[in-house]
């Protein structure tokens, strides 16, 4: 049996923002609410993408009419999986128990040292 590193992302709604900046925070704030204290473990930052045309990062966050899509890098630690795969199942599980209506993607898995 091995630990994994888990990272998921996840796509958050935040409605009636005025700023791309607002709606992290609330995002994160969110986000944070429902994960402790039982979940205090998953680390909940927000995400970057790159950009296609000139490889620069930018923060994972579109707001049109004051409504906001934000995805959430979430980061676990799983320990005693079988598999890479094992792992991932078992962190979208776990988180995916608090973030019900939420969708999860997995995006890196990793062998933990």
């Amino acid at each position: 049996m091995k630990n994994f590193n888990v990272l998921l992302e996840a796509a958050w709604i935040v409605r009636d923002v005025d700023s791309s900046e607002d709606a992290m925070a609330i995002a994160l704030s969110e986000a944070g609410k429902l994960l402790n204290p039982k979940l205090e473990f998953v680390e909940v930052e927000v995400g970057t993408l790159s950009c296609a045309a000139c490889g620069d990062e930018f923060m994972s966050v579109f707001t049109v009419a004051n409504t906001s899509l934000v995805g959430l890098a979430l980061e676990m630690k799983v320990y005693d999986a079988e598999s890479d795969e094992h792992a991932a199942r078992i962190a979208k599980s776990v988180i995916g128990r608090v973030f019900r209506d939420i969708p999860l993607k997995v995006v890196d898995v990793t062998e933990a040292e």
